[in-house]
């Protein structure tokens, strides 16, 4: 057998780790700018995060959601009072995608619609529902959802919005904290402000997909927090579990449980949950919300001071991105085999920021030193 190839590959192959640096089989080292997809949160194999791990797959690694599991509780309280949501609920799954099925299921099962508003450029995940509020067709199978389902609007468009949610056909609006593979959009404040506004007056659930702006990265816990908003369904992974697969929905106070209207086998495990407790424990005990405004002002001041090789610089905190003009077009190459630092893309010539939230201000001076190195050159 082989692997089904879906994936184009880099001819480098990881073999070990630690913090923000990565290390090949050939022995050469990374920096690691990237983290896997905005996936290694506190950063590569952090010892406490080993160490807890370790400690639980010794105990017990997996049972099933039909018995009781102190874990769970235990996450959800302490992702409630970090993540400022304590009177929420939380469900447990095992990915992003996952996550905001079951975000699309309580909203219809709430609302007795079906339909779904999402926004220009999203991504959402490539499960049947996921990917059809996706705004990508060329990953859009004939299983998905059928055109009619979705409806896109422009991003920062609330008239556009206010015109589909007058209709009252909608389950949900979903929308990105930041939009991260259209190449970090981020909303306008004003524009969620509104679109909170407009939500609750019709009535129609806001799911705020925090899959790869949460968790801290963008210097609040969630991207939608420094807008000033608060939404009824919040979907989380990525940067969940640094590396572990897990994923969950925060749920208002308003959506009433029933037994069964939700499941997932793996979902809420105990080594998953130990995986995401011990990422909140070093997420608070090191500061890290702190670190990436920090180190994230920073690399944007740095940055700015480019503007020969640089433009469109956008983000928050430690989720950045920014166009390399024309001539220096091969920067991402050049960085990655010429530096040795890993940094994300998307389309032609966006260039991606996602770090591990542990980046050391000295780690960022190696990165600016290495851009001013290859447009130099």
């Amino acid at each position: 057998m082989h692997l089904f190839d879906v994936y184009p590959l880099l001819n480098i192959e990881p073999v070990s780790a630690s913090g923000c640096t990565v290390i090949d089989a050939q022995g050469v080292v990374y920096l690691d700018l990237y983290g896997g997809h905005a996936v290694i949160s506190i950063g590569h194999c952090h010892p406490h995060y080993v160490a807890r791990m370790e400690r639980q797959l010794r105990k017990i690694g997996f049972y099933s959601n039909s018995v009781q599991n102190s874990l769970q509780r235990e996450l959800a309280h302490k992702l409630g009072v970090l993540s400022g949501y304590p009177d929420y609920a939380l469900f447990l799954c095992n990915s992003g995608a996952e996550a905001n099925e079951n975000a699309f299921k309580l909203a219809a099962y709430k609302t007795g619609k079906s339909k779904v508003l999402s926004f220009s450029k999203a991504f959402h995940g490539r499960t049947a529902g996921a990917v059809a509020c996706t705004d990508k067709p060329s990953i859009r199978s004939p299983f998905s959802l059928g055109s009619d389902s979705v409806t896109f609007v422009p991003l920062n468009d609330i008239g556009a919005v206010e015109a589909a949610l007058a209709t009252q056909s909608y389950a949900a609006v979903i929308i990105e904290g930041i939009q991260g593979v259209a190449g970090i959009i981020t909303p306008e404040d004003k524009f969620m402000q509104e679109l909170r506004l407009l939500c609750t007056r019709t009535g129609t659930p806001l799911i705020l997909d925090e899959i790869q702006s949460g968790y801290g990265r963008t210097g609040a816990f969630f991207a939608h927090q420094l807008a000033g908003i608060q939404a009824d369904l919040i979907t989380v992974a990525k940067g969940m579990g640094n590396g572990f697969p897990v994923g969950g929905v925060l749920i208002s106070p308003d959506f009433v449980p029933v037994h069964g209207q939700l499941g997932a086998t793996f979902g809420g495990n105990h080594l998953a949950c130990t995986a995401a407790l011990a990422v909140l424990e070093v997420i608070e005990q090191e500061s890290l919300m702190e670190n990436a405004k920090i180190i994230g002002n920073y690399l944007f001041e740095q940055l700015s001071f480019m503007p020969h090789a640089v433009s469109g610089l956008r983000g928050r905190g430690l989720m950045m991105g920014f166009e390399a003009l024309p001539e220096y077009a091969t920067l991402k190459h050049d960085l990655l085999y010429k530096e040795r630092c890993f940094t994300g893309a998307s389309g032609s010539n966006t260039i991606r920021l996602l770090p591990p939230m542990c980046l050391t201000m000295a780690e960022a001076k190696q990165f600016i030193t290495s851009v001013h190195k290859i447009i130099n050159e």
